[in-house]
């Protein structure tokens, strides 16, 4: 070797050695939050009056309705990689639950169920008879509720990082990506909400909630007769597989879908992947 390559990688071997030259240790998409989308410019937006409150919603496109709603203390600008995707073949209808971003809470204690008629209030409102559903993590609990209680409102149901009772979720505590998102979402509460003092006292109405519900029982699941999709992330941080695994089992014809490489996040984290599922599942006959 001559010595003006010996003195190249001499200078070559301090600066790894240094670390200078190592590449920086790159996340993995599944341990990673990517930034809130925004929502694109809709056709219209309105308040519902729904069991006293007022639920807001978004309309972008046209075409057979869906629904989308989405996951606990968020709000419907998590969809934002979503609706462009939808909005050329479809009427997308994206609904902030009650408390959750623009959408008002009466202070009276939240439940599944509860969200679910204000979904129904919606549809109403907007005299749509039946529409597919889109829902993350509690938008899916929803959207099974519906599905149980008053699926001749339904065309189908795509149910993404949900859990059918109390046994079906594993504790977020270590997760970095939670961590961020829980921190993200009080910044967001303060922004958006109509009652931004609100967020402590809303925040332990939703624990409650969530220390108590949803609690679907095999019969519940086996009742569904609205086509499913049951749809998680590989590395779901609170979702445990085999509860993903018992609803696809019990309800009749569902498909189950494990997005690889992503998390509960999976629609932030690969949006590509996600919405190749999602039009999949909508053009299924």
């Amino acid at each position: 070797m001559g010595g003006h390559y010996k003195r190249l990688w001499h200078g070559v071997l301090a600066l790894l050695l240094a670390g200078t030259l190592w590449p920086a240790q790159a996340l993995n998409p599944w341990e990673q939050l990517p930034p809130t989308p925004s929502l694109p410019r809709p056709k219209s937006t309105g308040m519902v009056p729904a069991n006293g409150v007022r639920i807001w919603y978004a309309i972008f496109g046209q075409g057979a309705p869906v629904i989308l709603l989405h996951g606990g203390m968020a709000n419907s600008n998590y969809w934002g990689l979503q609706i462009p995707a939808l909005a050329s073949h479809y009427q997308v209808i994206a609904i902030d639950s009650r408390g959750h971003g623009r959408s008002t809470w009466d202070y009276r204690p939240i439940s599944y169920h509860l969200m679910a008629s204000d979904v129904i209030a919606v549809m109403d409102a907007l005299y749509i008879s039946k529409a597919a559903l889109v829902g993350w993590s509690d938008g899916a609990i929803i959207g099974l509720d519906i599905a149980i209680h008053q699926p001749e409102r339904l065309t189908k149901l795509f149910a993404f990082g949900a859990n059918s009772n109390l046994d079906g979720v594993k504790s977020a505590e270590g997760s970095a990506v939670f961590a961020e998102y829980d921190a993200r979402t009080r910044v967001e509460y303060q922004n958006i909400s109509a009652a931004p003092a609100d967020l402590d006292r809303f925040t332990q109405a939703m624990n409650k909630m969530w220390n108590s519900e949803p609690d679907f029982s095999d019969s519940d699941l086996r009742s569904i007769k609205v086509p499913t999709w049951i749809v998680d992330g590989e590395y779901d941080e609170i979702i445990k597989r085999e509860d993903t695994d018992r609803m696809a089992r019990l309800i009749p014809g569902a498909r189950e879908l494990i997005l690889p490489r992503t998390s509960h996040m999976a629609f932030l984290q690969d949006p590509e992947q996600f919405n190749r599922a999602l039009l999949s599942f909508l053009s299924e006959k």
